[in-house]
Formats: C-alpha cells, structure tokens, sequence
C-alpha cells in the first residue's frame, strides 16, 4: 500500500521542475545502454545535455 500524502518517509523529488510523463526514446549502438549505466548521476546528466544540446541548436537556428 503507498504511503499517504505529505507522509514523513516518502520520496521526494529533489530536482527543481517536474519530469515528463512520457520518457524520450532512443536507440543507441551496441553496448551503450550497459555503459550508459554505469555512469554516476547519468540520467540527470543526460537531461542538462539535451537542454544544452536544444539551447545551442534554438540559437544557431535564429542566425539563419
């Protein structure tokens, strides 16, 4: 049974804005997906780079 709301052991995001319900898909080559695991903080870390990576492409499309 979940824990009720507000209850003093439940997990709480720690990120400033709230996650997607739908996640982005991808495939990767062979063997990425293991690696990709392996890195610490990976998913966040991913998410600050397609920020930066549609940052640099909204800026570069702007200039013509």
């Amino acid at each position: 049974m979940p824990f009720q709301k507000n209850h003093k052991y439940r997990w709480q995001s720690h990120q400033d804005r709230s996650l997607d319900k739908a996640p982005i898909c991808f495939k990767g080559w062979e063997g990425q997906k293991e690696k990709l695991k392996a890195v610490p903080n990976w998913q966040q870390r991913l998410r600050e780079y397609v920020d930066q990576l549609l940052s640099d492409f909204s800026t570069k499309g702007s200039d013509g």
